[in-house]
Parts: structure tokens; sequence; C-alpha cells
């Protein structure tokens, strides 16, 4: 089925619906040619060429948005590592992660847009999340919100597995401490998955949606020990469809992309060209 008629099923003012480039290939060209192959119109940029962006010079940044406008693509959202780190033990460490920030934005602004993936820092061996980390962790993510809201960005923390903010709860908490409109998340329910929350309803019903910018989709299925597994979408265990139609019932109008991590023997395009498959066929009935 061509993909424009099943993007009319949920409407496409509310799907905004597209990829992470480097889990098609890491040649934004034929990554690009990928999207439009299938009309999607929109790009999240993490690694290009093998780099992260943050990571390459800005001639390379300016030929990417020359790519991406020649294919008529969008940037969705713009991924960083930004404060994907232990929790700063000094001032040089956290000046690291203030220039690192200032890249982000002088990317956004070259690629066309005001969203940036964040982190909320690594919980280090062992995973746990000490309380008295809380009120620092609270401090240096209202920093990062004022830079972004002076630089008109908007910081989008992913849930992550070994971060500070790894579920739906975890994000809930440090949302209401951390209230400014300048900070919000990337949902990633399947992130929530392997730290052990079950993702949706329960993960998500403890967010508030006007604060999710960009949500991430994929699948999972959990082995018998309990541990998560990647799988393209709909072989899986994960209710895209109810998480798709519960978002656009509550308003969301953020955008959408697969972020596959399913990994085939046939490489990473056939991966991502089947879970996407997947996808489209839940988009279907939302």
């Amino acid at each position: 089925m061509p993909v424009c008629r099943v993007l009319a099923a949920a409407p496409l003012e509310r799907s905004r619906l597209g990829i992470t480039t480097d889990e098609i290939d890491d040649d934004l060209l034929a990554a690009a040619r990928f999207l439009r192959s299938f009309n999607l119109g929109y790009a999240e940029i993490r690694n290009l060429w093998g780099k992260y962006n943050t990571e390459q010079p800005v001639e390379k940044i300016r030929e990417a948005r020359s790519i991406l406008d020649q294919h008529v693509l969008k940037t969705c959202i713009l991924d960083t590592g930004f404060f994907k780190v232990p929790l700063p033990a000094d001032q040089a460490a956290l000046d690291k992660q203030w220039s690192l920030l200032d890249r982000a934005f002088e990317r956004a602004r070259l690629f066309g847009t005001d969203k940036i993936r964040v982190f909320a820092f690594n919980t280090g061996k062992g995973g746990a999340k000490g309380q008295q980390d809380f009120p620092r962790i609270v401090e240096l993510l209202a920093e990062a919100a004022r830079r972004a809201r002076a630089a008109k960005m908007r910081l989008a923390i992913e849930n992550v597995a070994g971060s500070y903010v790894g579920t739906g709860a975890d994000a809930a908490r440090l949302l209401e401490s951390v209230r400014d409109p300048a900070l919000g998340l990337t949902w990633d329910p399947n992130n929530a998955a392997a730290e052990g929350e079950n993702p949706f309803p329960d993960g998500y019903r403890r967010l508030d949606p006007a604060r999710i910018f960009h949500v991430h989709l994929r699948d999972y299925k959990r082995t018998g020990e309990g541990k998560v597994e990647w799988r393209a979408v709909g072989d899986g265990e994960f209710d895209n469809l109810g998480q798709l139609r519960a978002l656009l019932k509550d308003g969301y109008r953020g955008t959408f992309a697969l972020e596959t991590h399913y990994r085939s023997p046939q490489g990473k395009e056939h991966a991502t060209r089947t879970s996407l498959a997947g996808l489209l066929k839940v988009m279907e009935q939302v």
C-alpha cells in the first residue's frame, strides 16, 4: 500500500513521522533517498557520515542541510549526547558540556529545528539513582533550559536505560521539578521497558502530554530472563497502536521517529524497511 494512503489514516499534521537517519545508512544522501521513497517528510539527525553531528565541522552540517533540502526533508529533532555523562565532578567537565550545548544550538539553527535531544546524566555502575544527586540534576537541567530558552530552543530529555531519567515515572518527577517550558521529553516507551517499567499505559499515564516534544517508536520483546530485545515493529510486544491513539487523543502535535534498533542479518536498511512496514500497518489502524 502506498505510504501516502497509510499516512492519511492518521492526520498527517499530527503524525509527523520521520526516521533516525543513521539507522538507515551512515551516508545521509542514501538515507534521504530512502525517506523520500516512502514519502516521509522528516529526518531525525544523530550521526552523519560516521560521526555525531556535534562533532562534524559546520561545513559538513551545511552540506547535510543541502541534502535534506534537495529531498524536501525537514529535521524533526537534532540528537546530541548533552548530559549523557556522569554528573560532572568539576567545573572543567561541566564547561565541556556547556560547549557541547552551544555547538548543538548552532547546528540546530542550521538544520532549521528548535528541538534538541538531550539526557539527564548516567547513573554509573549498578544503575543506582541516588536521591542525594537529584537536587544537582534539577539545578543543572534548569540552567540548561534557561540557556535553551534564551537561544529560542527546546531541550527534549530522552528517557534511557542507565540514566536518572529512564522511565515515565522518572521523567514525570524531573519535569515536575523543572517547569521551564523550554524543557520537555523525548518519550521512548521501549527504553522505559528496558528499565523495567510497563511503559504503556502505566508509564505514559504519569506524563503530561504537553511536555512531550518528540516520540521514539520501535518494538521489543522480553526474553525468558526478562531482558528486553529489540524487534521489528509488529514482531514484539509493545502496544504501539494504543500508544499512538492515546497520544493523538491527548492532543499531542509533536513529531514521531522510528528509531529502528532492531538488527537484521541483511543490514541496517533492511532492518529499518522491515520495521517501517510494521509501523505503517499500525498507523493504518490509528
